[in-house]
């Protein structure tokens, strides 16, 4: 072989991509572990959690009241004693934690110094940006070391960490496979809180989780949270386990309190542990059906509410349903009794489809203009590049 045809050979074997192949691992050689529980039969370290619910059940003041239990070591809501104190993260993007996280932190009884709220990111430079859980989860590892390790991270709300359609499937599990690698890693807790999509009272709790179904699927436990109209009643259920019992919950309600400064806040006392199925204990404190849904819960008076003041795009118009729990099916649904006029400006990628409503407003008109409407919207809806309403 001449020097050419060597350096050839040579050039061809670091071409050649590496071979691959599956790593199938004998199940003889894998030694069986038990869950490693946080709280016993609901929160488990190294898993992903959601806790859902509709608004006013208390949902960020409920699970403040359980970091307190774990960065004291306290006692459980069913009575059981926290093993070991720990520390927690919180990364909230709807309540300010001066005015509102510490507060009821305080009232709830935590260690502060255990408790660690994401305040944005920083660099070398000193420079600081907001912290964005669909990218910057990652980041968290350092802190993790830097703490001393974490029992439990909130995220408030869970589709903040998704980057993209939190309707999509694919896009949710891409963006939650994040989460579940860093809950794994740390053998953390991570809680994720959620909202029901409006109209999904008496279906399966875990279902009615807004947003794709991979939200409840990526989840080992889904719990939920329900209130009592008229009443100050309140209920926690355990809806989905993939690690344990998935019946039972127990009563709280949600009390004001007062701590030192004079500050008013609000505080979970937790009452009788509950039996049954989490269908059949919302059902109990609910008692609200599709047939009985006021207007507030109309989806199309919500939309008729939000097109009210002018046209808007329909990513916003969409946007703004779903941020109030609608369901993409409530949303096309509310479309069309509305009969929403859509109209098209631009063209390729640089089309934008607005919404509107019609003079004559749907029902609300004695003759409805649905030939137009309907056509209008058939036109606009070719151009949109978006999951079909």
């Amino acid at each position: 072989m001449n020097n050419q045809d060597r350096f050839a050979d040579q050039w061809a074997k670091q071409d050649t991509p590496a071979v691959w192949k599956v790593n199938a691992v004998s199940a003889a050689n894998i030694k069986p572990v038990a869950i490693r529980w946080l709280w016993p039969g609901w929160l488990a370290q190294g898993k992903l959690h959601i806790l859902a619910g509709a608004g006013g059940t208390g949902k960020t003041t409920l699970l403040l009241s359980l970091i307190a239990t774990i960065t004291t070591g306290g006692r459980w809501p069913d009575g059981e004693k926290c093993a070991t104190p720990g520390n927690a993260l919180i990364w909230s993007s709807e309540d300010d934690p001066a005015d509102t996280l510490v507060p009821r932190l305080v009232a709830a009884g935590a260690d502060l110094s255990r408790v660690h709220i994401i305040r944005g990111r920083i660099n070398a430079q000193g420079e600081a940006d907001p912290f964005d859980p669909s990218s910057d989860i990652g980041l968290l590892r350092d802190t993790v070391r830097e703490i001393g390790g974490v029992s439990l991270l909130m995220l408030d709300p869970v589709v903040s960490a998704v980057k993209g359609d939190m309707h999509k499937a694919n896009d949710v599990r891409r963006g939650l496979q994040c989460v579940v690698d860093f809950a794994e890693a740390n053998l953390c807790a991570v809680v994720g809180i959620s909202h029901f999509a409006k109209g999904g009272a008496g279906s399966s709790p875990a279902d009615r989780v807004i947003g794709s179904q991979a939200f409840s699927a990526l989840a080992r436990t889904v719990l939920v949270a329900a209130k009592q109209q008229d009443s100050d009643a309140r209920v926690l259920a355990r809806a989905k386990s993939n690690i344990g019992t998935d019946d039972g919950g127990v009563s709280y309600t949600i009390e004001p309190c007062t701590i030192d400064g004079g500050i008013e806040t609000t505080h979970v006392v937790w009452g009788a542990l509950i039996k049954g199925s989490a269908r059949d204990i919302l059902g109990d404190v609910e008692s609200v059906d599709e047939e009985r849904l006021d207007d507030s819960d109309d989806p199309a008076e919500a939309l008729r509410r939000i097109l009210s003041s002018g046209p808007l795009t329909g990513k916003d118009a969409k946007g703004l349903m779903t941020g109030n729990g609608y369901t993409q099916k409530q949303i096309r649904s509310a479309r069309e009794r509305l009969f929403v006029v859509t109209t098209r400006s631009g063209f390729g990628g640089e089309t934008v489809v607005h919404w509107a409503l019609p003079q004559a407003q749907g029902e609300f008109a004695p003759f409805p203009s649905v030939a137009i409407a309907h056509e209008n919207t058939r036109e606009a809806d070719l151009g949109e590049d978006e999951v079909a309403l």
